[in-house]
């Protein structure tokens, strides 16, 4: 594919996004997917030669919607992006474990954390494309997989809201210790991609830095079709 990328991920102005991280929980990147990389992936969505695996949300409560596990070895784009994200979110995450008084743990390379789930058992791949029709939706949830988790995730929308759908607004709920959950409401145009947390973040509190949990989801789409491209950085069992 062509064109896949507007700007390189090491040319991102990773300073801005990792303070975003820090002060926020999460950072919106550019549009970093070209059209025709949007269009590309969503054209695969029914060759199910890419995919290990299909779920139905409702099957199992999880909401409305559907989506696929791409198998391994990943389309070149998606190893790209996982390949070229995970560097610098692994400073981020080394930094933010550092600000909890523990020890740093991720490696510089996803080929060096990704032999960590694979010792843990953790060997399928975990990126994916989701599909919402109207009325679809998705609950509340982390991504975990396994022991072994990296701390961030990154999601790209792959069609333009507005035009292709309406609704389907991503969603982050951050509980906080001892008070009322605190809720995020994100829109993305298409080729943008936001950084999030999988489990939980770094908050200063007046004792020193807390955690607080993070849970994820998609509102409720009201009309067209949603696609969005999630990738996640360790393996599943």
């Amino acid at each position: 594919m062509p064109d896949q990328l507007t700007t390189p991920v090491t040319e991102l102005d990773w300073e801005t996004l990792q303070q975003s991280l820090d002060e926020h929980g999460y950072a919106k990147l550019p549009r970093l997917l070209s059209p025709a990389a949007c269009t590309t992936l969503m054209d695969t969505y029914e060759v199910q030669s890419h995919f290990r695996s299909t779920i139905n949300m409702a099957r199992y409560r999880f909401g409305i919607g559907e989506y696929k596990y791409y198998d391994a070895p990943l389309p070149e784009l998606l190893q790209q992006l996982r390949n070229d994200l995970y560097p610098e979110l692994a400073k981020t995450a080394n930094r933010w474990l550092n600000l909890l008084n523990l020890t740093p743990i991720y490696p510089e390379s996803l080929t060096a954390f990704l032999s960590q789930c694979h010792q843990a058992g953790q060997i399928r791949s975990t990126p994916l494309i989701l599909k919402y029709e109207a009325g679809g939706y998705n609950c509340l949830h982390q991504d975990l997989y396994g022991e072994v988790f990296f701390p961030f995730q990154v999601v790209f929308a792959l069609n333009q809201r507005g035009t292709d759908y309406t609704g389907g607004e991503f969603l982050l709920v951050e509980q906080r210790p001892r008070a009322q959950s605190r809720g995020h409401v994100i829109t993305l145009e298409q080729g943008e991609g936001l950084i999030f947390p999988t489990n939980h973040r770094p908050v200063p509190g007046t004792r020193g830095y807390y955690r607080t949990t993070l849970r994820h989801g998609v509102g409720t789409v009201t009309t067209g079709t949603r696609y969005s491209l999630g990738i996640i950085f360790h393996d599943a069992k």
